[in-house]
């Protein structure tokens, strides 16, 4: 029996004239309005805001930790999936016998420069160093953090964090886009991904509610982005200048102002916006190519003077490791640890504790940031005072494991799950515009495991370099003591001097502000994309207008995190995107069981000849 042809007739209303022609009301709207309103709560009220978006946080990570670290590895299965069945990763992205639009040589330069941004100059040498001192083998007490037995589980979770799973996450979104969009011609906006399931709903509300959450999302994705840039760049101009402004002093380590950060934000910001509007946008791949000639540059520099051995030899041991952790990586995923359950699992010597030790013990227990030796010392003196006091202790640190790894967890995958989740709108339409012509075989494969191997050389070329200067005594702990946004710096210092030292953070610098314009004004473009319906061409106020938001977004929480003892002026950036993140993270599940259903019917209708035909209801 024949099936149905596919719902096609996707029609997004929009405004036929005034200010926002050509663009969807609700959509525009909605998003802005939504966006004003957190600028403004969280210039008003500062402290509520922090405060809340910490409280929304934490209860969202309490219920859906575990829901993030699977959907993730679902992502990835279902790429591989879809990808290795041999009726659906032969389909091509495009009419019949279509040709790919780009030689395979620009399409993986692209991915390439895609795959090094902002986030791989933060994290390059802050990620392995972090996770080098916790990780969940460090917390479980397989190996002691910080030493040379942690350096295999340190690159296990960092390869975790940019490799195969996360650029997962864009190719979900991006094949989604690309398959409606050049198989069946629809716009290449969110919604149109979701016709299998929403039929003609899509054209409603339900389809103008899942464009507003990716025009959310990706905001929000954005603006940590941009923060984390500019944090860096704001250290890297310090590092150049010594000017004493940009930067507070804590503990005698310089750490970015709130005033440092909002004026270097303002000046990239300002450059975003003016490469965005002027026609400029065509010297983004201009700076793109820049982009990538620094970034070998700086990895030359590394090879050269850093611990390139040290570092080839981690590359091929990690890769190893995680491949064989995959499925454990995949879907190993925690919940909170209750007091009850802490309770549940002490040993019979500490079961008479009064209540406050026990509750005193389980925070100390389940701290993911803490030390098994900080854990002893704050034992209370009748534990202290057993014989096997030893032993007892252990068994008290194990009852809380649990509540570790959930801490360390939703602290460090998640967090990064959610930021991945938030910026796949804007890469994956960037991947999705790339990839005409190719098959769902060569897309997968392409834009997960090239740009993967790609951050995984980087991590270890610079990451490894730095772990190396520590372990061997040279750094002395100063790489380790740095800021995250400063360790790339320190590292360099300790590689190279005078001149020389000066000239290549020059370079830095540039390059984190070239890809800072470059990420901005791309994401002001997806942005008006999503909210035109799917035009590549978009008016150039509204380019402004979300320029502007995108700047008093970022600058507001920025503001509202550096409120309170401890401030962290990332705290409510990274709270909002994590919060933002969620219900996105339901759409791109759907999305994966539309693009499932898409594949299989449309084999079908290939075989009774009602691919193409007028719209009907979904199918």
């Amino acid at each position: 029996m024949a099936i149905k042809p596919p719902f096609t007739d996707l029609e997004i209303k929009k405004a036929p004239s005034g200010f926002y022609e050509g663009n969807s009301l609700p959509i525009a709207l909605v998003s802005k309005i939504s966006m004003s309103l957190l600028v403004v709560w969280a210039l008003i009220w500062p402290n509520g805001a922090n405060g809340m978006l910490s409280s929304i946080n934490g209860s969202v990570l309490q219920g859906f930790n575990i829901f993030y670290i699977v959907a993730v590895g679902g992502f990835a299965f279902f790429c591989f999936a879809v990808a290795l069945i041999p009726a659906s990763g032969k389909r091509i992205l495009g009419a019949e016998g279509e040709k790919p639009e780009f030689s395979t040589f620009s399409w993986f330069s692209m991915m390439f420069g895609a795959g090094l941004g902002v986030g791989l100059m933060v994290y390059a040498t802050a990620e392995p160093l972090g996770l080098w001192g916790s990780n969940p083998e460090v917390l479980a007490g397989t190996v002691a953090g910080t030493t040379e037995a942690a350096v295999e589980s340190a690159y296990r979770y960092t390869f975790l964090h940019y490799g195969f799973h996360a650029w997962a996450i864009y190719v979900v979104t991006g094949l989604s886009l690309a398959y409606y969009a050049y198989t069946r011609g629809m716009p290449l906006t969110i919604r149109s991904a979701l016709t299998p399931i929403l039929g003609r709903f899509a054209n409603g509300t339900l389809g103008h509610l899942v464009d507003i959450l990716g025009v959310v999302a990706t905001i929000l994705g954005v603006s940590v982005t941009i923060g984390f840039g500019v944090s860096q760049f704001v250290d890297g101009i310090y590092a150049i200048s010594g000017m004493e402004w940009l930067m507070n002093i804590v503990d005698e380590k310089p750490k970015p102002s709130t005033v440092g950060l909002l004026t270097a934000l303002f000046v990239i910001m300002g450059m975003s916006i003016l490469s965005a509007v002027s026609g400029v946008g065509r010297g983004i791949k201009y700076l793109s190519n820049l982009n990538l000639v620094l970034s070998i540059i700086l990895l030359v520099i590394f090879i050269i003077f850093g611990s390139f051995f040290f570092a080839m030899t981690t590359y091929g041991t990690a890769l190893v490791d995680y491949i064989l952790h995959f499925v454990s990586l995949s879907f190993g995923a925690y919940g909170p640890h209750t007091l009850d359950a802490f309770q549940a699992a002490l040993p019979e010597a500490a079961k008479g504790l009064p209540a406050d030790e026990i509750a005193s013990m389980y925070g100390a227990a389940t701290n993911p940031w803490s030390s098994y030796e900080a854990f002893t010392k704050a034992l209370p003196a009748s534990i202290a005072a057993l014989p096997n006091a030893s032993e007892v202790s252990t068994a008290l640190y194990e009852a809380g494991n649990q509540g570790r790894q959930f801490g360390w967890q939703s602290g460090w995958t998640t967090f990064y799950w959610a930021w991945w989740i938030a910026f796949s709108p804007f890469v994956g339409l960037f991947l999705a515009r790339i990839s005409k012509g190719r098959s769902i075989r060569e897309f997968v494969l392409g834009c997960v495991i090239a740009p993967a191997l790609v951050c995984f050389a980087w991590m270890t070329i610079l990451g490894a370099t730095a772990i190396d200067l520590e372990l061997t005594g040279g750094a002395n702990g100063e790489i380790i003591g740095a800021s995250n946004t400063a360790k790339l710096f320190v590292t360099l210092g300790q590689m190279i001097s005078g001149g020389f030292l000066t000239g290549i953070t020059i370079m830095c610098v540039i390059l984190i502000m070239t890809f800072l314009v470059t990420s901005a004004d791309s994401g002001i473009l997806v942005m008006n994309t999503i909210m035109s319906g799917g035009e590549a061409e978009t008016g150039i106020k509204h380019r402004i207008i979300w320029g502007v938001i995108l700047t008093l977004v970022i600058g507001a929480l920025i503001i509202a995190g550096n409120t309170g003892a401890d401030a962290d002026p990332f705290e409510a950036l990274k709270n909002a995107m994590i919060i933002g993140a969620l219900p996105f993270t339901i759409v791109m599940v759907l999305m994966c069981i539309s693009l499932a259903k898409a594949l299989y019917r449309d084999s079908h209708r290939e075989k009774h000849g009602t691919l193409s035909a007028d719209a009907q209801p979904a199918e």
